[in-house]
């Protein structure tokens, strides 16, 4: 089968191959063909390893596919079933499981980059699938819990972009900041990420949600799918005076990944405001706080990973509000294309200019 394999952290180009196998389907994993995947800047960060992962590694970790074949003890799933893949699945039995946070949950994650563990093959072709996935692969096979089953009327571009960006973003706002209704909400970055946050608020009532992106090119699209004003970061006193008075914004979304984005957020923020950080960034990239403002301004820093999803509810809650037109998901995408064309595609999110490129499996 065809994959797109990354030999080392760094490479300009990636190893778009045809003759990749897969590993044999364990007693508890599924095989899922992929018929839709979305190029995510946290690919182009496993690229630069701002993300760490084990090489070789076949991205890719936001799709959605069709199950066509399943474990022995896999009871949940049979082939044809149509579902998303979850890029962090939690055991279900540990603490964190346990306790309502299975994102955080790190059993899989582990299982997937342990040493030799590969899920892919063939000459010269050996490697891991990132975040234990590798959507950049015409088929996979991953634990039933990474598998979540989806009605089949949802198209799989829309299923893709449930998997990754959508969760991400829209359950940032809704699962960790909690965005009251008639609130104010400031989201800086507005990538396919950013979008979905300012879709969660406007879903959640938010009465003004203001983007921020340098980009005006994206400022349109911000305003379409739910944002009532755009400004570039140097508009934003301007824009801070004069939706809040100069008190500051009730929630500030990080949507980058920088610790000087994060500490705009942190700015932006009024006294007891919750300033919430969704962008992956660097281990080496440090952000500065002093020690009086985190306590006598009384805002909450709070981190979002994976939306705060329970996916098994937040996938099919997702699906039902983009059925029902509360999401925008169409608008999300900026270009359809093929697997051999993932290389140019890579080139493209570098610029910054594109959204979510999804790539459509034959």
């Amino acid at each position: 089968m065809r994959a797109a394999i990354l030999h080392a952290v760094g490479n300009d180009k990636l190893d778009i191959r045809d003759d990749v196998t897969l590993a044999p389907v364990g007693p508890a994993d599924v095989r899922v063909r992929i018929r839709a995947t979305g190029v995510c800047h946290s690919d182009l960060s496993a690229i630069s390893g701002v993300l760490p992962q084990p090489v070789p590694l076949v991205l890719g970790h936001e799709g959605a596919g069709e199950v066509v074949e399943v474990g022995e003890h896999v009871t949940s799933l049979k082939p044809g079933d149509h579902v998303v893949v979850n890029w962090r699945p939690g055991c279900q039995d540990c603490d964190l499981c346990l306790g309502g946070q299975p994102y955080l949950c790190m059993k899989y994650v582990v299982e997937g980059f342990s040493k030799g563990n590969f899920r892919f093959g063939g000459d010269g072709a050996t490697a891991y699938g990132m975040a234990g996935c590798g959507t950049w692969a015409e088929e996979i096979v991953i634990p039933f819990l990474g598998a979540i089953k989806i009605d089949e009327d949802v198209s799989w571009e829309a299923a893709a972009l449930i998997g990754c960006g959508i969760t991400t973003g829209v359950g940032a706002a809704i699962n960790t900041a909690k965005v009251r209704p008639g609130s104010t909400v400031a989201v800086i970055g507005c990538g396919g990420v950013g979008l979905s946050v300012i879709q969660g608020a406007r879903v959640s009532g938010a009465r003004t949600i203001l983007a921020v992106d340098p980009l005006e090119s994206k400022h349109e699209l911000a305003k379409k799918v739910g944002a009532t004003h755009a400004v570039t970061p140097e508009q934003v006193p301007g824009a801070l005076n004069e939706l809040t008075g100069g008190s500051g914004f009730d929630y500030g979304f990080e949507v980058v990944g920088k610790s000087a984005t994060i500490q705009s957020a942190w700015q932006i923020t009024r006294q007891g405001g919750d300033v919430i950080v969704v962008g992956a960034g660097a281990m080496d990239d440090m952000v500065s706080i002093s020690a009086f403002s985190l306590l006598f301004e009384g805002k909450k820093l709070l981190s979002s990973l994976y939306g705060e999803a329970d996916v098994r509810h937040d996938f099919p809650y997702f699906a039902k509000l983009h059925k029902a037109g509360k999401l925008d998901l169409e608008s999300m995408i900026s270009a359809r294309i093929r697997l051999g064309d993932l290389n140019d595609a890579v080139e493209a999110l570098r610029s910054g200019e594109v959204l979510r490129q999804i790539v459509i499996m034959d």
